[in-house]
């Protein structure tokens, strides 16, 4: 299938492909399909775009459908899995019938199967034989890290291609044959993704301040909303004949973009963590930082720990769950907690204050709230969370209320509290 995409007056060819996943463990869920997600990016990468992903489970039925749906959709049919050499592999076998023709002994890969075992020590199996069969029309993709062959079937027009579901298999294949051969056998266009990386402003608020930039994107650059808990990612796509040109007119449209949003920006296509950015920004600045927590329960310090190289900014934590432990390690007051309660402004300053001072930082950040799903009352509902920040003279807490499952508040309360912290660093000198 081929779409016309416009840039100025000439059209652009697109190739289209789709990624079918073959096996029952898949659709039970025993198994994470990684594969599509792979297949997919590295596609895009070489100009070829993906209009959909199938998975299907080992019938013949099944897998001959697809197969004749996807030849009707896409110039490329890209599938992994069912090539192993028990009796539910059925891929190789189905995909001869598709075709009309039989299998194959293809030597060189049954050399190689043999030698795997040999060096092994292990028995040959008749079954392991049968790893070496492929279909007559069948050029053979060589799997030099595991038993089952990759196939490329050409085929009035399209392409065929397929590879074993051990995903270090197909990613080896993808890399030294399938890549490579499809620039060779297709003329491909260039295509080029920016990613533009927001936080504190929900898909819907965030696509109504932009609109009228994006109602006048030109045709050949689209735009893709793509949210996740607490962070929207804006991927601009170009798609045409000349890398250079395209990368340009991206820019020319992100330069346009900024100003609209500029609090709600945290990165440009370069590393689309929160806690990456806020690391680059506390290196630059030459800071060091704490945190103190109780709602997140050191959910924090894992997302600022998880970036390589925060031990040049990060000191520690104090996870203080509980109140005895905030007024014995933190010097919350008594009387604050008394008075105001944990979850409350006074006792998130203290918190950040004092981690501050015991851990010797130049800036800390400190969460007290109710993760859920109990303890909330009217006046401090489930989702209710103070974040308080203290750097040298200036310490404050903001509220902040998300929803009422515990998984979810313990990471919008830490993406809360590092887009402050985000915020706080851009005004520090």
């Amino acid at each position: 299938m081929l779409n016309l995409f416009l840039q100025g007056v000439s059209a652009t060819i697109v190739m289209t492909a789709e990624v079918i996943t073959i096996g029952d463990e898949i659709l039970y869920g025993h198994i994470t399909d990684t594969n599509t997600q792979y297949i997919s990016e590295e596609l895009s990468k070489i100009g070829i775009r993906t209009v959909r992903k199938s998975a299907v489970g080992d019938t013949e039925e099944a897998i001959l459908q697809i197969l004749a749906e996807a030849s009707s959709r896409a110039d490329i049919i890209l599938i992994t899995g069912g090539l192993g050499p028990t009796k539910d592999d059925i891929t190789k076998h189905t995909i001869a019938k598709y075709f009309g023709v039989g299998l194959v002994t293809h030597q060189p890969t049954l050399d190689q199967v043999t030698d795997f075992f040999t060096r092994r020590g292990r028995e040959m199996l008749e079954m392991n034989n049968r790893q070496a069969d492929v279909p007559t029309n069948a050029e053979v993709l060589l799997n030099k890290l595991g038993t089952a062959p990759g196939m490329w079937i050409a085929h009035e027009g399209k392409v065929f291609i397929s590879m074993p579901g051990v995903p270090f298999e197909m990613k080896h294949i993808m890399q030294t044959s399938v890549i490579e051969r499809l620039k060779q056998h297709f003329e491909l266009p260039v295509i080029v993704h920016k990613m533009v990386h927001t936080v504190g402003l929900g898909e819907s608020f965030l696509a109504e301040k932009i609109r009228d930039w994006e109602d006048n994107l030109p045709k050949h650059i689209k735009l893709a909303y793509l949210p996740s808990l607490g962070i929207v990612k804006l991927r601009l796509t170009a798609i045409g004949a000349s890398s250079m040109e395209l990368n340009n007119a991206i820019e020319h449209q992100i330069g346009k973009l900024t100003p609209l949003i500029p609090d709600y920006i945290f990165a440009y296509n370069a590393e689309g963590r929160l806690e990456a950015a806020i690391g680059r920004m506390l290196l630059h600045k030459n800071l060091t930082i704490s945190t103190a927590e109780s709602c997140t329960g050191g959910y924090l310090a894992h997302l600022i720990t998880a970036v390589a190289g925060s031990s040049v900014y990060y000191k520690g934590s104090v996870i203080a769950y509980a109140n005895e432990v905030k007024m014995a390690l933190l010097d919350v007051k008594e009387e604050t907690l008394a008075q105001y309660g944990a979850v409350s402004e006074q006792t998130a300053i203290e918190m950040a204050e004092n981690v501050r001072k015991k851990l010797k930082t130049d800036v800390a950040i400190a969460t007290t709230g109710i993760a859920g799903p109990d303890g909330g009352t009217d006046e401090k509902p489930v989702g209710t969370v103070w974040i308080g920040f203290a750097a040298g003279g200036k310490s404050f807490a903001k509220r902040y209320v998300a929803g009422t499952t515990r998984e979810n508040n313990t990471r919008l309360f830490s993406l809360y509290a590092l887009n402050l912290l985000r915020m706080q660093l851009q005004e520090l000198g």
